[in-house]
């Protein structure tokens, strides 16, 4: 049996304006009550993503799912250039960024509502190493791998679950983690590789060869009128994806 949600049906919505054209269909009393089944469940995914109400991050939960993923490439790539790493795009599909000449595979997620994040579609595929970066409403946490310990803590110890079922399962595995490294199924995996911003900086300057600028010489990222200025300050920067005009 089918739930009923309780609604209403009403005309009050200024949608149904009389200056508005409307078909003979979207003014029947069916056309109606669709409206009100979609007002009434807008309401309870609103409150689904509560928790997200005024984080700066607020915007990428309602980002289509299959643009998420490059958001938090373009999120990762300026994040590396403000601390002066050379970033550029992958010549090919096997990776997603070059940093420092380092070919770099980057996941990204949002905090689920269990409180961890999870990072899809690993892939046994042409980098060095992987970025996984974790977004919750007032935090955020970042994971960087060395291939060659993906591979042998997913594919030599079997300690990584495949993602998909069947012949092809193999072809792809993710990982669960959670911001406090304690309540996720992979965390005990990954505790060596994370969970600390400032700390995971530092592996990416270690894997690649160059020091980032530290915290404390990194300025506020500025408004377009002061990018210049700070091009100037940070004369090495090879990729600032932020444009002046």
């Amino acid at each position: 049996m089918v739930a009923l949600l309780n609604v209403s049906i009403h005309n009050n919505s200024n949608f149904f304006d009389e200056s508005r054209t409307m078909s003979a269909n979207a003014k029947s009393k069916e056309y109606r009550e669709l409206v009100s089944i979609s007002q009434a469940l807008q309401h309870e995914y609103r409150d689904e993503n509560k928790m997200w109400n005024g984080s700066p991050f607020e915007w990428i939960k309602y980002r289509p799912s299959r643009s998420i993923g490059a958001i938090g490439e373009k999120i990762v790539s300026s994040w590396l250039a403000l601390h002066d790493f050379n970033v550029s795009r992958s010549p090919d599909t096997e990776a997603d960024r070059l940093v420092e000449g380092k070919r770099v595979e980057i996941k990204f997620s949002t905090l689920w509502k269990n409180g961890t994040y999870l990072f899809e579609q690993i892939r046994d595929q042409n980098y060095d190493f992987a970025i996984f970066l974790g977004v919750s409403p007032a935090d955020a946490h970042c994971w960087v791998v060395p291939k060659n310990a993906i591979i042998r803590m997913w594919k030599e110890e079997h300690r990584m679950t495949p993602q998909h079922g069947g012949a092809k399962g193999n072809d792809t595995t993710w990982a669960r983690l959670s911001p406090s490294c304690k309540e996720a199924a992979d965390d005990v995996l990954f505790q060596s590789f994370g969970n600390d911003l400032h700390e995971s900086l530092a592996s990416i300057g270690r894997l690649t060869g160059y020091s980032p600028l530290s915290v404390s010489a990194v300025f506020v990222l500025p408004s377009r009128h002061s990018i210049s200025a700070l091009n100037h300050q940070l004369p090495r920067r090879r990729a600032l994806l932020v444009r002046e005009g």
